[in-house]
């Protein structure tokens, strides 16, 4: 074989793998800038789980979509709207836009998760030392304790009052509010205390405290006065009293905003794109599904990050319970054998992200099977540690099908694992809802950074993952 017909041969061959940027015509590449603009504000709003609630409800209520539990409260008959949501405890939800087919034939389900690695304010968070006044946190899910020690912190919560009055704080995002910081050792004092440890014994976990404020209330026969100015200042502003942080959520995460990055600007550079990025591609592509072949249901989880443990979590039963309803409202069966068909016969892809090869750091990555920036959406067969465990590993069939898809509609895509086997590993929701049946294929963008107090995300892989969404819940197949 000569080498012309050896490079037709490879040409036919060799899978086909390019740059997302370089498949869009003019068109396109503008709109890859305007979506990412829509994105940042996004991420601005969504800086909490309950903040990301908020502001999804918000915009679904600007599109037509109409509360499932009120209308489940109404006596009247009429016909049910196409579009509805549920907000289940300010936390996590659920949205559907009702297909021409029956629901018990089947869904289409894309399902993110909308917390981020944090540091929450412990229950009883005041104490003061040395001239300080200082806020205790419990650190949630997968942080580098590093990442958070140095840099501008925001509070963001909610607290409940003993009458039951809930007050939202948002202390840090405005320039001219204060904002709270955890210290860090300087290097000149560093040497024996921290130089020859490992980083998870250098950054413990009890020594992630907030200073929040150094100004003494009273005289100095004034027990904990440090203290007490705080508690002053916060009485002042919202009327709370220390016991009030008992039933509160209040939570610390990078202050500021979402930024781009580089000089052409081709990324994202914020706090939280694990996952909320997902979440903002799923709901754009939710919105322009208008009449879907099969009932197109988005899916926003809380405590992902930890598990998805809790009510709100993809352990629970909210979805059964959703889908219940919607079975309800569209007059069809609701006994257990037409839930349990309308799950088996429903197709799912978990929406969350995979880690990009970065370059500084390419070995801990097989390179052939690795994601890569600017590459398009990422179809991940399989997570799990080591040996898959934990994994859903999805069936060849199913990505087949998303491959076909992909490739019908002009979507960049890749695969990826996450890292070397036996280099780590994670999970995502999608073992949790494969339980039903259902196939289940883990799919989104790649991004550097991941768990990082600023995550970095390709402009074009946010524009692929919507086209990607939004192509599983019209297709008509």
């Amino acid at each position: 074989m000569n080498k012309t017909e050896a490079e037709k041969q490879k040409k036919k061959l060799f899978k086909k793998t390019s740059l997302a940027y370089d498949r869009l015509g003019k068109q396109e590449r503008e709109a890859v800038f305007t979506l990412g603009d829509e994105y940042k504000d996004f991420l601005n709003a969504a800086k909490t789980e309950r903040e990301a609630a908020d502001k999804i409800v918000a915009l679904a209520a600007e599109r037509g979509f109409v509360d499932i539990d009120g209308l489940l409260a109404q006596k009247t008959k009429k016909s049910p709207p196409q579009k509805v949501f549920r907000l289940f405890k300010d936390k996590t939800i659920a949205m559907a836009v009702l297909g021409q087919e029956k629901i018990s034939f089947g869904t289409r389900i894309i399902a993110s998760h909308i917390d981020s690695p944090r540091l929450d304010l412990k229950q009883n968070p005041i104490y003061e030392d040395l001239s300080m006044g200082l806020m205790k946190t419990h650190y949630y899910g997968g942080i580098r304790k590093y990442h958070w020690l140095s840099i501008p912190l925001a509070l963001h919560g909610s607290i409940i009052k003993a009458n039951g009055e809930k007050i939202d704080i948002t202390i840090g995002e405005a320039i001219d509010d204060p904002v709270f910081t955890v210290t860090d050792l300087l290097p000149h004092l560093a040497g024996k205390l921290q130089g020859d440890k490992k980083i998870s014994d250098v950054f413990v976990g009890e020594k992630l405290n907030l200073i929040a404020g150094s100004l003494p209330l009273g005289s100095e026969s004034v027990k904990e006065r440090f203290k007490l100015g705080i508690l002053q200042l916060l009485n002042d502003k919202y009327n709370i009293i220390e016991e009030d942080f008992i039933s509160a959520e209040i939570e610390a995460v990078p202050a500021g905003s979402a930024r781009d990055i580089g000089f052409d600007r081709s990324m994202v550079g914020a706090y939280g794109q694990d996952d909320r990025i997902c979440a903002f591609t799923s709901l754009e592509a939710l919105f322009d599904t208008p009449s879907p072949e099969k009932t197109a249901i988005a899916l926003f989880f809380d405590k992902e990050e930890i598990g998805s443990e809790g009510s709100g979590g993809a352990k629970s039963s909210f979805l059964e319970d959703f889908i219940s309803d919607l079975l309800f409202l569209n007059k069809e069966p609701t006994d257990n054998r037409t839930l349990r068909k309308t799950l088996i016969n429903s197709q799912c892809l978990s929406a969350d992200v995979n880690a990009a090869m970065d370059p500084d750091f390419k070995e801990v990555h097989e390179k052939l099977n690795a994601p890569k920036l600017g590459f398009g959406i990422c179809l991940t067969k399989f997570t799990g540690v080591g040996g898959k465990s934990g994994s859903n590993d999805a069936s060849a069939e199913f990505v087949g099908h998303i491959r076909t898809l992909f490739n019908k509609n002009e979507i960049a895509w890749q695969t990826g694992e996450l890292g070397k086997i036996d280099e780590g590993g994670g999970g995502t929701v999608a073992k949790f809802l494969a339980q039903f049946g259902m196939d289940v294929l883990d799919c989104g963008p790649a991004i550097l950074s991941m768990h990082s107090p600023f995550e970095v995300a390709g402009k074009t892989d946010v524009y692929m993952t919507y086209k990607g969404y939004k192509a599983f819940y019209n297709s008509p197949e």
